[in-house]
Order: structure tokens, then sequence, then C-alpha cells
């Protein structure tokens, strides 16, 4: 332990803990841009600067270490005549156009310049802009990056991708796509932390909300709204709502306010998803010789990205089905359409997601097994969702309660749990456990996937077989699990993968409050309606349960085949 005065307060922590740790630890607040903790603390920013008593230089507390008997002024005059001048060097740099950016309201850097009293920008601007593909899902406008070099650390050590880097130097330096490509020749999976991380708007994910809105407007279209599991516990935190005004209910009020034709549950899919992965991972338990082993789960669109990208020899060990927002999209115009007589031409699918891949993976073309152009028309993200309620002045507090939609809108516990790291998992093993045994096991008897860290796993009795499971969140910890099957240091039959920390709760289209990672807050939401749910199995789901009865028939029959799996772009074994 060491002992040091912080604004003349006594401060005693473990050697090794650095001055901006000390100084949260005693209450005291030291302003941050660039800084993420275990990722980012290189000080570019110099935002953080402190006055050392007999240092000529002030430090950056991030990666300046506490030492016994140092004195430490945060808040001198000294100080902040240097943090004013950093932060207006860097708007110098930025196109601080709040009033037409996502971020407005919402950005580090405008909460900063309030903070230190700057009304405007007594440099001369110097602002820097490249070209950008405003079709791609993921935008990135180089006139608001302020260099804090954020998206390269959590690219390179959360992902393992490096899908940023750095470009010039000295006043030039700029962060740009790596190795000189193009986004779209990257190896990005648009999973979003690159954006969730920004501490500005350099980087959103492509806006489709007119889409969306033209759709309402246009009397010949049937919109109907699937709401993913993971949205439900974060869509209030865009509007200012608390997770107890937040409700299920007031979602779907506050979507069919909207003008929606049709408001459902990705639940629905999601339990439908779980029938079909279920009864493949049985098919593939009992031929087994024949064969690629794990399986790995396949809803996760960036992860799915990965796997071509990082490991394309290994496509064949994916589940052949579909994503639940691609499940429910093909159910949506197919079985839907034909119970309700209603021409699946007029219907416009549209997915409300945490997720920012899912805009590319609706476009795919293995994505279209309707015969009505792509199965999901649009989809907007959780931070979408809110900017629509608020064009529209929806106050979404004030709403009543109200339910999803018939027959799409019924969802199980299972499902809820999806949007949360090793949901799928726990899920897909209390539905294969009732399918080889004939009987339900204890809902939470597979708890032990559950849990935020990157990497768990699981041994479960299913019938008299040992299935192997395993569950990895975070692209850098699913690589180096995959290293260690391909070494034959582990083995497993069943594998869960979720691109993003967490899980779909941490999702890239989720809303942002810098420097948090409310991935830990949002999936005890979902735990806590899969307990309190009537149902909790997914093959109790009525709704599924007719589906398969009116249409699809069975699990892996023909039909589920042609409109609920698909190859990944490349012929099994």
């Amino acid at each position: 332990m060491v002992s040091l005065t912080i604004d003349n307060k006594t401060v005693t922590i473990e050697d090794g803990t650095t001055i901006l740790e000390a100084a949260a630890s005693a209450g005291i607040k030291i302003p941050t841009l660039c800084y993420l903790k275990d990722l980012c603390e290189i000080g570019a920013c110099r935002v953080c600067v402190v006055e050392i008593e007999g240092d000529a230089k002030l430090s950056a507390a991030c990666n300046t270490g506490a030492e016994d008997g140092m004195v430490v002024y945060t808040n001198s005059r000294r100080v902040r005549e240097a943090r004013r001048i950093n932060v207006e060097l860097i708007l110098s740099g930025h196109n601080n156009n709040c009033t037409s950016c996502v971020r407005g309201g919402n950005c580090s850097l405008q909460s900063l310049a309030e903070d230190l009293n700057i009304p405007e920008d007594p440099y001369d601007k110097k602002i820097t802009s490249k070209e950008w593909s405003q079709d791609y899902p993921l935008i990135r406008d180089e006139s608001k990056c302020v260099k804090c070099m954020r998206c390269i650390s959590i690219c390179e050590t959360v992902q393992s991708l490096g899908v940023w880097d750095t470009r010039g130097s000295a006043s030039r330096l700029t962060v740009d796509v790596a190795s000189g490509e193009s986004i779209d020749e990257s190896v990005c999976v648009l999973c979003g932390q690159c954006v969730t991380h920004c501490p500005v708007g350099a980087l959103s994910a492509r806006d489709d909300t007119e889409k969306v809105f033209d759709a309402l407007s246009d009397p010949d279209k049937i919109v109907i709204v699937q709401l993913a599991p993971a949205v439900r516990a974060a869509w209030g935190e865009g509007l200012g709502l608390s997770r107890d005004e937040a409700t299920v209910g007031r979602m779907v009020a506050a979507v069919r306010a909207l003008g929606a034709d049709y408001v459902f549950d990705t639940n629905f899919s999601a339990d439908l998803t779980i029938m079909e992965e279920g009864s493949e991972l049985l098919q593939r338990l009992t031929g087994k010789e024949k064969r690629n082993w794990p399986m790995f789960t396949s809803c996760c669109p960036g992860w799915v990205s990965f796997v071509k990208s990082q490991y394309p020899d290994m496509l064949p060990n994916l589940s052949t089905a579909k994503s639940p927002q691609q499940m429910f999209g093909a159910a949506a115009k197919t079985w839907f359409a034909k119970r309700t007589n209603i021409d699946p031409a007029k219907i416009f699918c549209v997915s409300v997601m945490p997720c920012m891949a899912k805009k590319n993976e609706c476009t795919l073309p293995n994505m279209s097994g309707t015969g009505t152009g792509q199965d999901v028309d649009v989809v907007i993200t959780s931070r979408e969702l809110a900017r629509m309620l608020k064009a529209c002045h929806i106050n979404a507090q004030e709403l009543e309660e109200e339910q999803f939609d018939d027959i799409l809108g019924e969802g199980t516990g299972a499902a809820v749990i999806f949007g949360a790291t090793g949901g799928v998992m726990e899920a897909a093993l209390r539905s294969a456990y009732y399918l080889a045994t004939g009987k339900n096991p204890e809902p939470d008897s597979f708890s032990a996937v559950r849990g935020m860290n990157g990497c768990r796993e699981a041994a479960v009795d299913i019938d008299g077989t040992t299935v192997r499971a395993a569950v990895a969140s975070g692209l850098a910890n699913a690589r180096e699990l995959i290293e260690k099957i391909r070494s034959c240091e582990v083995e497993y039959d069943f594998i869960e993968i979720m691109a993003c920390p967490g899980g779909c709760v941490g999702g890239g289209g989720q809303p942002i409050k810098d420097g948090c990672e409310l991935g830990t807050e949002r999936a005890p939401v979902l735990y806590g309606l899969d307990k309190n749910s009537k149902i909790r199995f997914s093959h109790e789901n009525p709704s599924v349960l007719k589906a398969y009865e009116e249409f699809f028939e069975k699990p892996l029959s023909h039909k589920s085949h042609e409109l609920l799996h698909t190859e990944h772009g490349v012929k099994k074994l």
C-alpha cells in the first residue's frame, strides 16, 4: 500500500494504482477523453493532466503511477489552463457541428468543452476529411475524429482484428482503415464496438430511420416490426427512462405509436431457432464420425463473418440454422402471410436490433428464401429506435403498456436470454435435453454457462451422452478458443460465440454511455424476465408448435431447411 495526498485529502491505495484510479477511490473526478481502463491508457488527449508537487511538467493521471508521499493537485490554476488549451486544440481540428451529430447531447468532447467553459474555439480550424461510403453499415467521419485511439485499441485487443490503424504523423496523424484498405475490403465484422467506444461522433451506424418512416407512410405496405430480446433491456436508456419505467409493454406501445401495423417479438423466432439448432445438435451427436466438430452456434452475424474471414476451413462447423432475425422474416412472409391472407409482397419487415452486423446480414443473398425479396427489409438499432420516438414526440413514459400482436409475438424465458452471453447455449441445452429424453430438466440446470467473463465451459449429461459445451464472447476470446481446439488442447461438442463482449446486451447498436460497459446491468434484466416467464422452454412455445403443425411440419423438415437454414456459402460434410 502507498499513501499520497490528492487535493489535500490523504488517499491510501495499493501500489501500482494510477493517480486517476487513486483519485476516483477518494471521490475525486479527473476528466478524461481517450482513456479506457486496461485498453487505452496512453494519455494521448492530455485532458487528465494533474500537477505533482516538485515536478516541472504536468503528468497524465491515467498512466502515471501513484507513489508514496506524492502530493497531487487535480484542479490547480495551472491544470485548468492546460486542460482548457488541450481541449481547445482538439476542437480546432474537430467538426463541431453538434446539432446534426448523432452524438449531440451524448458526446464526451462536448461535455468537456462545457465543463471547461469554452463557448468558442480561439484557434483557426484545420479539419481533415475523407470520402466514405454512406451505404456501408459503419460510417466514419474523419472530420470528427479526435485521435483518441480507442477504436484501434478495442478492435485490436478485444476483437483481435486490427481493422483500424494510424496514418500520417505529427500534426497530420489520423486514424484510418489498416493497410490502406477500404472498409469493405477489410476484415471488419461490423460488431460496432469501435462505435460504442468512440467518445464523439466520428464513428456511427448507418442511419436507416428514413427507410422505416417511408414504409410507415406507404399505404400499400404492411409494416411488421420485430423487437430483439436485448433491446428490451436497453431501449429506455436513450429516452431517459429508468429500468422500472422501460417495460416490455411500454416498448411495444411506443413502437405501435410510430404506426406499425404489427409489433412482434423476436423471442418467437429465437424459440424457433432453438428447435432447429437443438435438433441439429442431436442429429450431429448421433452421427458424430461423419460430422465436423464441434458445432458452433450461428445466431451472431459478426461471429459468422469472423469465421468466414479468419477460419474459412471451419465454416462447416457452423450450425446451418439462420439467426432468429432471419427466421422471423422467413416466417412472417410465409406462414404469417398465409395465415392472415396478406400478400407477402406487401409485407415490409423491420427489425429493431442491438446490433450493427444485422444491417449487413439482412442484405445477404442467402437471406432471401421466401421469393419476395429479402426476408428482412431493414434493420434499425436500439439507438435509431430512440431517435425515431423522439422525432415523433412520443413520450414513452406516459404510454399505457400493451401486448405484442398474436402468433409471432409469443416467446419464452429461454428465448429472452438469447440477449446475454451463454443464453443461446442455455436455451438450446434445455430443449436438447427434452428432445432426447422426453422430459424437461430443471430450467436453471445449465446456469453454469452464465456470466460475463470471456470463456466458460460445462459438461452436460443428456440421456447418457455427455455434451461438452463452451461459451465465449468477444472475438479475441473466440480466437483463443478456436486456436485451442485446432491444437487439440480442448475438445467440445457445442460452442456458443457472441462477437460483442457480454453478448447482445453489449451490442454495437445499443445506447452509449461513454466509459460504461452496461452489459453487466442489462443481462440481469433478461434473466429476471426468464425467471418470471410462465413458459421457460422453447419447445413449449404454443406459437412455435402451431407453426410446425400448420406450416413447417417438424424441425429439420424439407420446408424448414428451405426457409430456416443456410449453408453459409459452403457445402456441409
